[in-house]
């Protein structure tokens, strides 16, 4: 039975594994969660009540959260690009990678969006104001980690990489990455440019216009 995965393509998180499976070229099933698609929907609902997407399903097996998707599907589906490396110190380092663009970086532009969807104008500059206190020490972390290295965690492209890609491209759009972090805006362009988060960021293009935030007239 083909893998299905439930999410949508404007979802960072489901950029992310998006991201994974165009790198290695694995066949599944895309079930697009929208209003077009009630039956989705319910599907998804059966299968992970808790409302969060991406969804992985496996035969009869579902598997939930990007980042353990990417993980399940290096073990069932491996494919010429290994996400995680076999040496367990440099993987603890990619999954921490990996954690660092969720929390440190994804968090704070979902916070700064949820306060747009508010319609309240005051929680909507609140929440815009502590993405960018907070998106500026990530920046600045990253700015130093990043130097000498092609990606995230090195010369190979990983799950760090998968996590970087859509979590850098919406923050760009929150708090723009100053000129002053270079290493870390050559970084995002190196992303942006990898023909799997190209495909994702094109699939997901007609989407823009919902964007909370505004989406910037670039990438």
């Amino acid at each position: 039975m083909a893998l299905i995965l439930y999410g949508h393509p404007f979802s960072s998180y489901t950029q992310k594994v998006l991201v994974a499976l165009y790198e290695n070229g694995t066949a599944y099933e895309f079930r697009c969660l929208g209003p077009e698609t009630p039956q989705h929907a319910v599907e998804w609902l059966q299968r992970w009540p808790l409302r969060k997407f991406p969804l992985l399903v496996d035969g009869e097996r579902n598997v939930a959260e990007a980042s353990i998707i990417i993980e399940y599907l290096q073990l069932v589906t491996p494919g010429p690009i290994s996400l995680l490396p076999a040496d367990r110190m440099a993987a603890l380092e990619v999954r921490f990678l990996d954690r660092f663009f969720d929390l440190h970086v994804m968090t704070h532009v979902q916070n700064a969006v949820g306060g747009a969807l508010t319609g309240d104008p005051v929680k909507r500059q609140e929440g815009l104001a502590l993405a960018a206190e907070k998106l500026e020490l990530a920046y600045a972390w990253l700015e130093g980690h990043l130097a000498g290295k092609t990606w995230a965690a090195g010369s190979d492209f990983t799950l760090a990489d998968c996590a970087a890609a859509p979590a850098l491209f919406y923050a760009d759009w929150t708090h723009r990455i100053a000129e002053t972090f270079p290493v870390l805006r050559e970084y995002r362009s190196r992303l942006l440019a990898r023909p799997s988060f190209a495909r994702a960021v094109e699939e997901a293009r007609y989407f823009r216009p919902h964007f909370p935030l505004g989406a910037p007239d670039r990438d």
